[in-house]
Formats: C-alpha cells, sequence, structure tokens
C-alpha cells in the first residue's frame, strides 16, 4: 500500500482549521501531530520495518491525536479523567459512524491495526491481546508521543498545559507516592498524581518506559528533558525530586542522562 503524504497532511490542516488556531492548547497540538509523524518515521527506520511499514507508522503519528482538537473545544482541558479519553475519542471519530478515516486513505486494509494502535497510545499498559506487529507499531507510537511530550512541556509554558496559575505551578510539591514509582523505573500512574509539580515528574519519568533505543537517543540529541530538570519550582520537596528523579534516570540508563 502507498500513503499519499501531502493528502493525509492536507486533510489534517484541513481538519483543524475547524477549531482556533490561536488556541495556544490547538497551536500545541498541531506542532505536536507533525513531531510525533517524523519521530514514528525515524523509529520505524531505526528498528528495519519495510517502506510500507515506515508508511504506516508516520501515519499512525500523524492520526494519533485527532481527539485532541474536539476535546479542547468542548472542555478547554488536556486533562483525560476531566473530559474524555482523547485516545479512544478520537478512534471512535475516525473509525466510528463519522469514519474520519475514509479522508486520509483509500486504503481500508490496516485500518483495524491502526484503530487498535490509536485506543492504545495513551494506555498506562498496552492492552496484553494486543502483539505481532500492532504490537510494535503500539511501541513506536507510544514512544514517539513521550519523545515529543518532553519538548512540549519545555516549549510551551506550563500553566497552559496543567491548567493551573504560575504561584500553583512553582509552589507545588511531590508526593512520595510519586517518587515510589520513580524509584521503581516506570511510568507515574496517573492515580496517584494530584499537583502540577507531579505532572511534571510524571512526564519525566515517561523517559523510563521507552522501549526503541532510538527513541532514547532522540530525546538525548533533543536536550529537552535536561531542561525539564532546571524547573524553578519554589517548593524544597519538589527541587528534591527532581535531582532524585535525574539520578534514577542515569542509574537506569548507565549513566547516560
Amino acid at each position: 500500500m502507498q500513503i499519499d503524504r501531502r493528502k493525509v497532511r492536507e486533510q489534517f490542516a484541513s481538519y483543524t482549521r475547524n477549531y482556533d488556531p490561536e488556541d495556544p492548547k490547538i497551536a500545541l497540538k498541531i506542532s505536536h501531530t507533525y513531531r510525533v509523524a517524523d519521530i514514528c518515521e525515524e523509529i520505524a527506520k531505526s528498528i528495519g520495518l519495510s517502506d510500507e511499514d515506515i508508511e504506516l507508522a508516520w501515519l499512525s503519528g500523524m492520526l494519533h491525536d485527532i481527539g485532541r482538537f474536539e476535546q479542547v473545544k468542548r472542555y478547554n482541558t488536556f486533562i483525560d479523567s476531566e473530559s474524555v479519553d482523547h485516545a479512544e475519542f478520537g478512534a471512535d471519530l475516525l473509525f466510528g459512524d463519522e469514519h474520519l478515516i475514509l479522508n486520509y486513505c483509500d486504503d481500508r486494509s490496516f485500518d483495524e491495526m491502526m484503530e487498535k494502535v490509536i485506543r492504545q497510545h495513551n494506555k498506562y499498559r498496552i492492552d496484553e491481546a494486543v502483539v505481532g506487529k500492532t504490537l510494535i507499531f503500539c511501541n513506536i507510537l507510544r514512544d514517539a508521543d513521550k519523545v515529543d511530550i518532553l519538548r512540549v512541556n519545555v516549549e510551551t509554558p506550563m500553566e497552559e498545559i496543567y491548567n493551573v496559575s504560575e504561584d500553583e505551578l512553582l509552589s507545588s510539591g511531590v508526593s512520595e507516592k510519586v517518587m515510589d514509582q520513580v524509584r521503581e523505573h516506570h511510568a507515574v500512574n496517573r492515580d496517584v498524581m494530584d499537583s502540577p509539580a507531579e505532572h511534571l515528574i510524571g512526564h519525566i519519568a515517561l523517559a523510563f518506559e521507552l522501549v526503541y533505543p532510538k527513541s532514547w537517543e532522540i530525546a538525548k540529541e533533543q536536550g529537552y528533558i535536561y531542561r525539564m530538570f532546571d524547573f524553578p519550582s519554589r517548593n524544597e520537596r519538589t527541587l528534591k525530586a527532581l535531582k532524585d528523579t535525574r539520578e534514577e534516570l542515569e542509574m537506569f540508563y548507565g549513566g547516560g542522562c
């Protein structure tokens, strides 16, 4: 199969014109989408996938956050627990009654796999029933998404991301429940994150979950994770949490952080 990238980009641009480009949240997700697609392509190439599969990996990046735009329009938040599960919502838009996928590609042979990949991209853990090539595409997209989330946390005002004031952001602390999960070297479960600073730590901890060596290589080259460690908190617990999280990542990656 052949993906017409120009058609995909044009359709994505057409779709997002339905939303306010002046809204920082909308602008953020447009930029994020293109970057995730490019990172998906890099990862897919690094593991020796076929040209066709590289195209599919790129397409998954272009489609993965379709649900975010309507989420922001309706709820003005990226917090799924306060609105909708954006991955499920996006998959419903693409493959449900509205069938938006028809606007992006004429080939229907990959729909079932792509729907699973979109639905799984934000889950704490991938469903155990997902196996084989579908699992590979899930891991590629999830890695690419995590890598670019590090950039988003640096280039976008965190007040916009977390819907809080600057004072709340800089004064918020980090609990031991969150740090216990950091010390276990895995992503922090959303259920234990309450404060803005905990969400920051949670985003850094996504680096523990990267599956492919290329993903960590890209994250290191971009350097955003280092800048996240310099977050100017006014809370001593948060400053210590940032220091400890960096040490845990260095341990995890053999001093490569």
